[in-house]
């Protein structure tokens, strides 16, 4: 079969004229190019993540730096200077963090291209609470689109999009309670929004809680912890109004793990038995002061 195959193929062949022939190997040659440089492109690319990556969890700055352009701004309007601080800072806070990145998508031209990661990080900071060093748990993860741009033959990062961003920091029996945020992931300025702190308290264990907004500025600023008692439906809400400075937010909530245990028949002792603080972003979109509805009416169309 496979002969009479091949037959079949070189008989049709020889009926085509010789330009014909030309035609046809010349635009399947143009296909074989254009699939090796693309296979190529998103070979480089693959590759400056992975080197991301790698000199992330080094914790060398320098090997970091060298993959993003000069002039990288993300989309808290951090600029080169200040994001690479700011990953210094945390490198410093936790010490054996660690990350992982997976690439969902790439798109490119020549010299410009977006890419959309999910990536993770993980610690176990330890902190002294009271008189005992407790053991913590760190994780986070961010879905972003990253902006490159080429300069000469390699690729460099030039700006970030984060779309989704959420954080964890869990100590003691708080490493085990199922907690959730509820905020929306992106709303209008000036806007009213609501965030829910859902904790799902064991019996034998009661919770005081705060919910708290901050803006995603530098240095980080620190708002004020108002603590409630986490009521029987283990529901706690708060409603604010999103920032018109043109800057995005967070939501944080705060929980504190309380048990009780009986000493003797008049006399129980409370302790704080775990810590828990989560976080998740809300982008903001600025007011566009630049749309006048009374002259777009009289246009009409």
């Amino acid at each position: 079969m496979k002969k009479i195959s091949v037959l079949l193929i070189l008989v049709l062949l020889a009926g085509f004229s010789q330009p014909c022939n030309a035609g046809i190997f010349n635009a399947q040659k143009a296909k074989i190019e254009k699939y090796k440089i693309e296979k190529s492109t998103i070979s480089e690319i693959q590759a400056l993540f992975g080197e991301q990556t790698k000199q992330a969890n080094k914790h060398s700055l320098v090997g970091l730096q060298s993959m993003y352009s000069k002039d990288f701004v993300n989309s808290d309007g951090f600029n080169y200077d200040t994001y690479m601080k700011m990953v210094e800072e945390t490198w410093e806070t936790y010490p054996d963090i660690s990350y992982q990145t997976e690439i969902k998508n790439i798109d490119y031209t020549d010299n410009y291209a977006s890419v959309e990661v999910v990536e993770k990080a993980f610690s176990s900071p330890s902190e002294i609470i009271g008189n005992f060093k407790a053991v913590g748990e760190m994780y986070s993860e961010s879905k972003c689109v990253y902006h490159l741009e080429k300069h000469g033959t390699i690729w460099l990062i030039a700006s970030e999009q984060i779309l989704k961003e959420t954080s964890s920091l869990r100590y003691g029996d708080a490493r085990y309670l199922n907690i959730a945020l509820d905020a929306p992931l992106q709303t209008g300025a000036g806007k009213n929004y609501t965030v829910t702190l859902k904790a799902d308290i064991k019996k034998g264990y009661s919770a005081i809680a705060s919910i708290s907004k901050e803006n995603i500025v530098y240095p980080q600023t620190k708002s004020e912890d108002v603590f409630r008692r986490v009521s029987n439906d283990n529901v706690l809400e708060r409603v604010f109004v999103s920032n018109k400075n043109n800057v995005n937010e967070y939501a944080f909530a705060s929980v504190a793990l309380t048990h009780a245990e009986d000493v003797d028949e008049s006399h129980v002792r409370v302790y704080m038995s775990g810590l828990a603080f989560v976080m998740t972003r809300i982008n903001v979109v600025p007011e566009n002061k630049y749309v006048d509805m009374k002259s777009s009416d009289k246009g009409g169309i």
